[in-house]
């Protein structure tokens, strides 16, 4: 089996304020174009479509065009999608039964009754038939209610009796801490995998979008990304032992966990400053006879801008770049030591998607300063401003700025009461 691995695509974020949909559309018809090119048996989009869990109609309207294009290709392409989590799950698999007439499968929700199971899609190739499972984002309250029902059922089947409070009910222990809440992302993810008893004689590939840790090593993250704090929603890989391939979402940089075919292929565009040297790719695998290892190969993608990271004093960057307009997204650090007139107005000229301008020597002052106000918590505020201008500005207030800052403070008094 030949296929495209896709995720993140987040259509309808926005970067320090600027829409990126006309960005996106570009990339997305980039990946369009090495669909129609290298023709993969399918396409595989492991979560997070929108940034959003109600996306603006725009955003909906370039993810349409996109699928269209891919539908109309002959022979047909099945694409495959499962929901993230900034993805509404109900909202993205609204229609799903009328896309799937189109080969377009989409897995919005995790099974949460006893006769719901994972979507599963079969590919036939000369070597056999290829399983791949949707498994959308899990958090254990999706799955609570099924994994006590199958304990129950497993309790009867066992003879064990069931432990009853005064109402009559099963006693369900209220887990605490946050080792239990990591335990429950493990034993929800590993529980809808167990019970759909997956035939390891066959190839088997899993769509999932979930933070996989690797016998305790973590992915390496991104500021663009929503990790959960303390690393509660952590799953291990070894319950993904059953499958030759897993085209996992979430992670925004591509690297693979644990094993090669344990994959994130990362986000189809730079969605943070921290992302800047990263190169995003369409990750292609072929997976051929059952038991050998995938085949992977990354095809860079090439953005309508880019994200740049300058750093320089104010005058060398104005006049290295003064006979060119940049239209990518910088984040400009300036290294100058002396205090700069309007430097963001006169970067403007220049750079038309400017992201930040940072001076370095005022950043660290305020990290000195902030650290030195980390134990002062009952310091007069007034007096801090002062203090924080003198550090930052190298001069007191003149006798005009203090009188407006003790009007400032008199407003915000009477205010208060």
């Amino acid at each position: 089996m030949h296929f495209f691995h896709l995720s993140d695509l987040h259509i309808g974020k926005q970067l320090y304020g600027y829409s990126l949909l006309e960005d996106q559309e570009w990339i997305l018809t980039e990946i369009y174009e090495l669909i129609r090119e290298k023709r993969p048996d399918g396409v595989l989009i492991a979560g997070d479509v929108y940034d959003k869990s109600v996306p603006a109609a725009e955003a909906v309207t370039v993810f349409d065009r996109f699928l269209t294009k891919v539908s109309q290709l002959e022979p047909k392409i099945p694409v495959l999608i499962i929901s993230g989590n900034h993805d509404s799950p109900e909202r993205l698999a609204f229609g799903a039964k009328i896309l799937s007439r189109q080969q377009i499968y989409v897995a919005g929700t995790c099974p949460q009754i006893p006769e719901d199971h994972l979507k599963k899609v079969t590919f036939q190739d000369e070597w056999g038939e290829t399983e791949v499972w949707m498994l959308p984002f899990v958090k254990p309250g999706y799955v609570r209610k099924l994994m006590e029902e199958s304990k129950k059922e497993t309790d009867r089947e066992d003879g064990a009796g069931e432990q009853r409070d005064r109402d009559g009910e099963t006693e369900i222990k209220v887990k605490n801490g946050w080792e239990e809440i990591r335990r429950d992302y493990n034993e929800a993810v590993k529980f809808l995998l167990e019970r759909e008893q997956v035939d390891t004689e066959k190839r088997n590939i899993l769509i999932s979008h979930q933070f996989y840790t690797a016998g305790g090593e973590t992915p390496k993250t991104s500021d663009s990304e929503t990790i959960s704090v303390g690393g509660l929603d952590q799953v291990d890989i070894s319950c993904l032992a059953p499958f030759s391939y897993v085209a996992l979402g979430h992670i925004h940089r591509p690297q693979s966990m644990g094993r090669e075919s344990i994959r994130y292929c990362g986000s189809m565009l730079k969605y943070s400053v921290s992302e800047w040297e990263q190169e995003k790719s369409v990750t292609e695998v072929i997976l051929e006879a059952p038991g050998q290892e995938p085949v992977i190969q990354l095809h860079p993608l090439h953005p309508l801008r880019e994200i740049c990271v300058i750093r320089g004093r104010l005058e060398e960057i104005l006049e290295a770049n003064k006979d060119s307009i940049c239209e990518d997204y910088v984040s400009i650090v300036l290294t100058d030591e002396e205090e700069l007139y309007q430097p963001k107005e006169q970067l403007e000229r220049i750079f038309t998607h400017i992201l930040e301008v940072r001076t370095e020597r005022n950043w660290k002052l305020v990290q000195e300063w902030e650290d030195g106000q980390a134990e002062d918590t009952q310091s007069d505020p007034k007096l801090v401003f002062e203090q924080f201008f003198s550090q930052i500005q190298g001069r007191k207030l003149q006798e005009e700025e203090a009188a407006v800052l003790e009007e400032v403070f008199a407003k915000i008094r009477e205010e208060e009461g």
